[in-house]
């Protein structure tokens, strides 16, 4: 399921970057690929962050429950995807959040950055860390939190 952005569009000139000098925000949309990877069910943590970056402009694919590793990174780059946003509640977080940042490696595709939350131990998150995970939002992370990241760590292509 493909969201469209919700925010009106900025004035723009001629190179389509925002009107109104330095600090100007491009047009180009973010795109996100929101994913569940694994045999986790719950998808309510999920939702509500796509339905934030979306509501915030940002262009959100959903790919819904149980999703391989593979078919995740597949539908990033297929839909040329500038960041991933793994929901694990599991506890299988250190082995599919690695295991997707493996296979963006292997495909080429490092430049998609990968971001993560759940049920996610604070002395996991150095690993993740380690592991390529840009950030790791924890249970508490507002979904302002979460949209200002991913805003101002996460550049369109």
């Amino acid at each position: 399921m493909s969201e469209s952005p919700g925010a009106e569009a900025a004035p723009v000139n001629a190179d389509e970057t925002a009107v109104g000098g330095p600090g100007a925000v491009s047009t180009d949309v973010i795109r996100v690929v929101v994913a569940k990877p694994g045999l986790d069910g719950h998808d309510r943590g999920a939702k509500v962050v796509a339905r934030a970056l979306r509501d915030a402009g940002m262009e959100v694919i959903y790919t819904g429950l149980h999703q391989t590793p593979e078919q995740i990174v597949e539908a990033a780059i297929q839909e040329d995807a500038d960041v991933v946003g793994l929901s694990v509640l599991s506890g299988a977080h250190m082995t599919l959040f690695a295991r997707v940042v493996e296979l963006l490696a292997e495909r080429d595709a490092s430049d998609i950055v990968v971001f993560g939350g759940g049920i996610i131990p604070e002395d996991d998150i150095p690993e993740l860390e380690k592991l390529g995970v840009a950030k790791v939002f924890t249970p508490g992370a507002t979904t302002m939190e979460i949209v200002g990241w991913v805003r101002e760590h996460v550049h369109p292509a």
